[in-house]
């Protein structure tokens, strides 16, 4: 008996699939990256199912690839060497909410608008946004952070356990329900950000918050990109708690402008926002109004109605898109380094410098509170010379930042992508990474061809 007709022993006939359409659909996610398509596509429904899929793929060698909504930006859920890719539609649902302790245990495919939909009648919600409606499995896997993180943190904050199933098909748990734990080596944030290398998740146990009594949401217009750095960086280190600080540079406001039929400044901007109490946000956005104006800020515009705050962040929120639906044809290569505070006027610069000199359509936007930000860039894959230019482009970016004591990727990722930039930032340290990948799944099936080198 082959395998795949072993799979279909394993589970009933509507949850695997060879259809040529789903198959295509689980070939990609958003990146620029080339799609293969897996040999076959499975829907589990509980741990159980998982554990027999990886006992039958661990006998027989065959790669699995954990797919949730396909947002990923760097390839993540490509099966680049075929086999079964494994999506967790069928696993959506929120196994406990409890209140008191501030938390929620959740299967790995719920997306983040979901549970912050059920979590509402308690007065909480899960603050990590990516901006995509990412599952909660896909965002352990990536350590997501995005527009919060400066208040909130990344997944690695929120995540407090998991339930995982290694290689072989062996069930595990790590962390627990305590908010602090001295208790033996801490495997909980050694999957997170494993990308699918390690093990698959089945359940998650996450940290979540109570929702604030009031929100702010400011714009702030600069004449430089450099000054509205620099007045985000006084912001976050006099202590301001600001809840989000983003910025969108100059051609990115044009774009939005284009893509969302708004008439913001087409400057360098800030998108701010302060969470807490009625007369504290207002204290800090006018503290904050203060440094703005130091820096030169031409602008600078407050917002509480939910509907125009929504509008604000929209303009941040569809960037990415903005770009994709103003150039047909060419795909976003996102960079997605993160460098130390002091160092991110600089890095900034000369990101924009070089997209500038290359002539290269895109844009800078960036988490910029916490040190991330990205290159937005547009490539058309099949154009050989122009693909080149921009990866140099890329890897150029990502040096500087290494150099500088930063990341490669701060949200996203090594994925297909940087693996590269992970063994130049991780020289000393990448063999105790593949002896690690070693000892969890020494057959290598576990999403291969990702994070190290074959």
């Amino acid at each position: 008996m082959g395998w795949k007709q072993a799979l279909r022993h394993i589970l009933p006939a509507d949850q695997v699939s060879d259809n040529p359409t789903i198959l295509e659909h689980h070939s990609k996610d958003e990146s620029y990256h080339r799609p293969v398509n897996p040999d076959i596509v499975v829907f589990p429904k509980n741990k159980l199912e998982i554990s027999e899929i990886m006992k039958l793929a661990h006998q027989y060698q065959i790669p699995v690839t954990p797919f949730g909504a396909g947002s990923s930006l760097e390839g993540h859920p490509i099966p680049v060497s075929g086999g079964i890719s494994m999506d967790f539609q069928f696993m959506n649902n929120i196994i406990e909410i409890r209140e008191t302790d501030l938390l929620v245990k959740v299967q790995p495919g719920i997306t983040r608008k979901q549970l912050n939909v059920a979590l509402k009648k308690y007065g909480l919600f899960f603050p990590v946004d990516p901006g995509a409606d990412a599952t909660i499995g896909g965002m352990t896997s990536t350590n997501a952070s995005g527009t919060t993180t400066v208040k909130y943190g990344a997944m690695k904050d929120v995540v407090r356990g998991l339930e995982v199933v290694l290689a072989n098909g062996e069930i595990v748990n790590t962390g627990g329900l305590a908010a602090k734990s001295s208790s033996g080596y801490n495997l909980t944030p050694l999957f997170v950000g494993s990308e699918g290398t390690l093990g698959v998740f089945t359940e998650i146990t996450l940290k979540v918050f109570g929702i604030p009594e009031a929100t702010m949401a400011c714009k702030a217009v600069f004449s430089s990109v450099e000054r509205a750095v620099n007045a985000a960086n006084m912001m976050v280190t006099s202590g301001i708690p600001i809840a989000r600080v983003e910025l969108v540079d100059e051609q990115s406001m044009k774009q939005v402008n284009i893509h969302n039929k708004t008439k913001y400044p087409e400057q360098p901007t800030l998108f701010i926002e302060f969470h807490g109490n009625e007369l504290g946000i207002k204290a800090d956005a006018a503290f904050a109004k203060e440094i703005a104006e130091s820096e030169g800020c031409t602008f600078f515009e407050y917002e509480t109605d939910s509907i125009k705050k929504a509008q604000l962040w929209e303009a941040r929120h569809s960037l990415a898109y903005a770009f994709k639906q103003g150039y047909p044809g060419k795909r976003n290569m996102s960079t997605d380094v993160c460098v130390p505070l002091s160092k991110l006027p600089e890095a900034i610069a000369h990101a924009s410098s070089l997209l500038k000199s290359y002539e290269i359509v895109g844009g800078i936007v960036g988490h910029v509170g916490d040190g991330n930000f990205h290159a937005l860039i547009m490539v058309d894959p099949d154009d050989h010379i122009e693909f080149e230019k921009v990866q140099s482009v890329n890897q150029e970016i990502v040096e500087y930042a290494i150099n500088c004591g930063g990341t490669a990727t701060g949200e996203h990722g090594i994925g297909l992508g940087k693996i590269d930039s992970l063994y130049k930032e991780h020289s000393t340290s990448i063999h105790l990474m593949k002896m690690i990948k070693e000892q969890f799944d020494p057959k290598g099936i576990l999403n291969p061809g990702k994070m190290f080198k074959s």
